[in-house]
C-alpha cells in the first residue's frame, strides 16, 4: 500500500555531510499514523537500524554509532522522512532505506547509496 522512494545518497570524503530524503506515499498510507526509521545495509550483512522516530517526532532513537552525527526529521503532512549526516565516516557506507519502525517487510524501496571515502 505504501510506496517509499529514498534520494540524497552519494559520494563524500570523511567528514563530510549528507542529507537524505524518504518520500512517502500511496493509497490509505499516512506518514503521520507511523513510527518511522531509516536503516542500512552493506553487501552480506543484515540490515540494521540507524534512526527512529515516532508518530509525532518525538522521541528519537539513534544507534550508538551515529548517536551525535544523524539527525532524523518528518513532515507529516507532506509525507517526507529525512536523515541529515555530518562527520561522515567510512563505515557509515551502505545503501540507506527509510521504512515504518518496526519495518514493514513488504514496504522497502530502492535505498540511496552513501559512500564514504576515507
Amino acid at each position: 500500500q505504501v510506496q517509499l522512494v529514498e534520494s540524497g545518497g552519494g559520494l563524500v570524503q570523511a567528514g563530510g555531510s549528507l542529507r537524505l530524503s524518504c518520500a512517502a506515499s500511496g493509497g490509505t498510507f499516512r506518514l503521520g499514523n507511523h513510527n518511522m526509521g531509516w536503516f542500512r545495509q552493506t553487501p552480506g550483512k543484515e540490515r540494521e537500524f540507524v534512526a527512529t522516530m515516532s508518530w509525532i517526532g518525538d522521541p528519537a532513537d539513534y544507534h550508538p554509532s551515529v548517536r551525535g552525527r544523524f539527525n532524523i526529521s518528518r513532515d507529516n503532512a507532506k509525507g517526507m522522512l529525512w536523515l541529515q549526516m555530518n562527520n561522515l565516516q567510512p563505515e557509515d557506507t551502505a545503501v540507506y532505506y527509510c521504512n515504518t519502525y518496526p519495518p514493514t517487510q513488504d514496504a522497502w524501496g530502492q535505498g540511496t547509496q552513501v559512500t564514504v571515502s576515507s
